[in-house]
């Protein structure tokens, strides 16, 4: 990376620091650490909401999918935008119309209300490990994107340098600052992407005549993916519109249901068909250079040489031009910020208000209560830090996280939400169920049938057990 280069992402790295450090000034209470002040506006919430899910993550892994299968990839997207659609339609009415969800933190809560304290703590230990799980993922992502593009910077130096700098921008900022910074971030991304990104890939590839050339035809089109991918996408990534403590928190973070909806739909947007085609078009343009030998002077002499996940920031480097290359390290540094910061949040904020505030009473509007949280925030990123070392690939990682969460957790909200026979012995049965299948089928290499993924059975079982216990418990109950 020329000097130029580097000199403008160390300036950003260090405005973001700073940024976070102006926030630390000013966080007074938990209401302003975890749920930004309950007063955010719709265009900075639904572009934080967008940056959080998509993230560097889901960005240098779109990269991954674009340069496997092409332009089919960006279906994975597609299932963003209906889970946040969806979730504008039938969950968010039912948050913001409920007087209860007004002093709200965190996500378990809603089962607190609806069940009782313990399926609520058990809730809170599945999402506090599911988001750490994605912290890891994230900051997996932004080594990639280093140490594929820093000449001599090996992945797990990339690793350190990262995942430090995510850690202690979250501890210091809280949500107020990751959410300013994500409209930011996030503007600076697509503006990077459109204008410069994509454009300047093109024409260095040599264009379509040359895509046509050396990929596959199937690559180009929008059929180049199995049924079971997009069964499984879409069991793995709706539900999280639903499960998201990261989501919660924002949706507490809004004044008013309205304001709520509305960031929720620009989001969905934003998802697909926006970032979904500029992730996987860039990892198609990674690929053609790649096959074409672009790659050669950074030690990959051709496609099998390449890792999909590091094709793109290896594209980026070959073909922006000095100053560039800085400007847009910076945004994807920006958007794996964006996801990695809410994830560590979202964590911090589950083990801080939903476990150890049930052993240990805390004024969640004293400073006291901000500077556990912040300790916790540190310790939990450390830990995401380490896992990531032994890590390998951003996709699996994220989705596994998306997994565990979303096979235990989402069969109980939708029926505290819509079923009145749920009942917490169903509900606990459910997570426990849930998660224990799909965690172990994943994990067992067991074959199942149609090559199904793992969680689609797990969310099966969760959902069997939990009418069936629900029934049983809810009868006993009327008849008592």
């Amino acid at each position: 990376m020329h000097p130029i280069d580097l000199f403008i992402f160390i300036i950003y790295i260090i405005a973001l620091l700073a940024f976070g450090y102006f926030f630390f000034r000013r966080n007074k209470s938990g209401e302003d650490y975890y749920v930004g002040g309950r007063d955010m506006k719709s265009y900075h919430v639904g572009l934080s909401v967008v940056a959080t899910d998509v993230g560097g993550g889901f960005s240098i892994g779109l990269g991954g999918l674009g340069f496997v299968i092409g332009l089919s990839g960006s279906w994975m997207l597609f299932t963003g935008l209906l889970g946040a659609w969806l979730a504008a339609v039938f969950l968010i009415p039912k948050i913001k119309s409920n007087p209860f969800f007004n002093d709200a933190y965190t996500f378990p809560q809603l089962f607190e209300y609806y069940y009782n304290g313990k399926v609520a703590f058990v809730a809170a230990l599945i999402s506090a490990i599911g988001y750490a799980g994605f912290t890891s993922s994230q900051m997996l992502a932004g080594a990639k994107l280093a140490s594929g593009t820093f000449a001599g910077l090996d992945q797990q130096t990339a690793l350190i340098i990262m995942g430090t700098v995510a850690v202690l921008y979250t501890v210091l900022g809280g949500l107020k600052a990751v959410i300013y910074t994500d409209t930011i971030q996030w503007a600076l991304l697509m503006t990077g992407l459109l204008f410069v990104g994509v454009p300047i890939a093109f024409i260095e590839i040599g264009g379509m005549e040359a895509i046509r050339a050396t990929v596959a035809p199937e690559m180009l089109t929008l059929t180049n993916i199995s049924w079971q991918d997009v069964i499984f996408w879409m069991v793995t990534i709706i539900p999280i519109w639903f499960v998201g403590m990261t989501l919660y928190q924002r949706i507490y973070a809004c004044k008013d249901e309205k304001t709520a909806q509305k960031a929720w739909y620009i989001a969905g947007l934003f998802e697909w068909p926006v970032m979904a085609f500029l992730g996987v078009l860039l990892g198609l343009f990674a690929r053609v250079a790649a096959e074409q030998g672009m790659f050669g002077f950074l030690g990959a002499a051709g496609l099998s040489e390449t890792d999909p996940e590091t094709g793109l920031p290896m594209l980026l480097r070959t073909v922006l031009p000095v100053g560039f290359l800085g400007i847009m390290m910076a945004a994807y540094f920006s958007a794996i910020l964006s996801t990695a910061d809410s994830c560590l949040m979202a964590s911090s904020g589950n083990i801080v208000s939903d476990i150890i505030a049930k052993f240990v009473s805390v004024d969640e509007n004293s400073l006291s209560f901000i500077r556990l949280s912040q300790a916790v925030t540190l310790i939990v990123g450390t830990l995401a830090l380490l896992l990531a070392s032994v890590m390998t690939n951003v996709l699996d990682l994220m989705l596994d996280s998306y997994a565990f969460m979303v096979s235990g957790l989402f069969v109980p909200v939708i029926g505290a939400l819509f079923w009145k026979k749920s009942t917490p012995a169903g509900a606990l049965t459910a997570m426990i169920v849930g998660g224990t299948v799909t965690v172990t089928l994943r994990y067992t290499g067991i074959g199942l049938p149609y090559s199904l993924d793992p969680n689609v059975f797990g969310m099966s079982l969760s959902a069997i057990s939990f009418i069936a216990v629900s029934l049983i418990t809810y009868n006993h109950d009327l008849k008592k």
